[in-house]
């Protein structure tokens, strides 16, 4: 059993009833927990931990990260928690040096997953989908694991290699146009599934960002820099520095060069990334060009623009921060939808209208007022189709129309939520 000791999940139950008072919830609190270390963690032989998105054989750099996030909570007390982290933190390192443009990872190299497409596939690499936060979540999790529990092991050579392949890919992604060596082409695809321009992706200018082919959402960008990853890249940059400094103290370059990109990628987003809207006022775009071309709206995969003060590029005090937010839970952003039972923030990749719990979660984590965040905990509750567990995204009249019976990383973005009202947060772990 991975996990044997899950005494915290006890522990936690029991706050949860005291702060909330709602049986289902507990009870699906508990299934989303359960079902997440039953069913999606292996601990390899070696000690290195894979970890499956759901319904798909392949792990996703991304999702693995999100979905261990209420484990962080509690990793400080439960060694076998840290064990499985920092297991996990060594995998996602060796699954970079295979493949830094990658997305997502097959356990094994057994050829499994999209061979077919036009880019230089790798049999142990399911996707080959560039995605900014790809390379930002590997980092993020090696830096919380640290700070929440003492834990350095993952801090090695081969971290340390990880760090300069991402640094040296995020030099030549800031010259897309003139530099990269990236393409990616799918044949017979919708097409958010493939890249224009023969795999180049539609025509950008230097701004000083980072440009990315895909959003977290696995669709393509319509405008090359995506702000809300660039603002993920902003703050991992500063986490790599913090851990040169500490654990690499001689590697002066490699910190001016972490030090030189944030500070591009920052001026960046402050010179094509704002937009001035007539009704929210000063608001963040969601993509640009760097030719004049501003994309308004917002996704609910993270990072997104309401999930900024998750990932701590802003605080939620932030005007500029709540005036996006208020313009992305409007029926200005063209994937803000509302029904009989739930309103709130969908994506392209899904059907229209169709909303995400990854989305209303991130909304109950960055709202001020409790009883929101307890307002969208109903609506996750009554919007379940009675599986006892969360889904991709789901009609919000209808919601037995859903996309993915099996998809773990929204599961633990509502026990994160439903932890955070119970008052077990991460920046309070952080702080202590």
């Amino acid at each position: 059993m991975v996990i044997a000791n899950r005494d915290f999940i006890q522990i936690s139950t029991e706050k949860i009833k005291k702060e909330i008072n709602n049986q289902k919830l507990v009870e699906m609190y508990k299934r989303c927990m359960e079902n997440t270390l039953d069913s999606t963690i292996k601990i390899r032989d070696s000690g290195l931990t894979f970890i499956l998105t759901g319904d798909i054989p392949a792990m996703w750099l991304r999702d693995s990260v999100c979905q261990v996030r209420p484990f962080l909570i509690f990793a400080k007390e439960n060694e076998e928690i840290e064990s499985m982290l920092i297991g996990l933190s060594k995998e996602q390192v060796s699954l970079v040096e295979i493949d830094p443009y990658a997305n997502a990872f097959n356990e094994t190299p057994n050829g499994a997953g999209h061979q077919a497409d036009k880019t230089e596939m790798h049999p142990q690499v399911w996707e080959r989908k560039y995605e900014i936060d790809s390379l930002c979540y590997p980092i993020q999790l090696a830096y919380l694991i640290w700070k929440i529990t003492g834990r350095t092991e993952q801090f090695d050579a081969a971290f340390f290699k990880m760090l300069q392949t991402i640094f040296a890919l995020w030099e030549v992604e800031q010259h897309h146009e003139t530099k990269s060596p990236y393409r990616f082409e799918r044949m017979d695809c919708v097409p958010s599934d493939t890249l224009k321009r023969d795999g180049l992706g539609t025509e950008t200018a230097y701004t000083g960002m980072l440009w990315s082919g895909f959003r977290p959402s696995d669709d393509a960008c319509e405008y090359g820099y995506l702000i809300p990853s660039n603002m993920f890249a902003v703050v991992v940059l500063g986490y790599a520095k913090e851990i040169i400094e500490a654990f690499y103290p001689s590697e002066i370059e490699t910190i001016k060069q972490a030090a030189t990109l944030q500070n591009d990628i920052q001026l960046g987003i402050e010179k094509f990334g704002t937009y001035n809207h007539p009704t929210f006022g000063e608001i963040f775009a969601f993509e640009v060009d760097g030719l004049g071309n501003q994309l308004l709206m917002d996704d609910a995969n993270v990072p997104s623009l309401l999930s900024m003060p998750i990932i701590e590029y802003l605080e939620k005090e932030s005007p500029i921060y709540q005036n996006t937010r208020k313009f992305i839970l409007s029926k200005s952003n063209p994937y803000y939808f509302e029904g009989k039972l739930a309103k709130g923030i969908g994506s392209p990749h899904t059907p229209a209208g169709y909303i995400w719990p990854i989305g209303l979660a991130i909304q109950g984590l960055t709202a001020s007022d409790k009883s929101e965040k307890l307002e969208i905990l109903q609506m996750l509750l009554r919007t379940d189709a009675g599986t006892g567990l969360m889904h991709e995204s789901f009609h919000p009249d209808y919601p037995e129309d859903f996309t993915r019976e099996w998809f773990s990383w929204a599961n633990m973005m509502f026990c994160e939520l439903v932890l955070d009202v119970a008052g077990f947060r991460m920046a309070n772990v952080l702080k202590n």
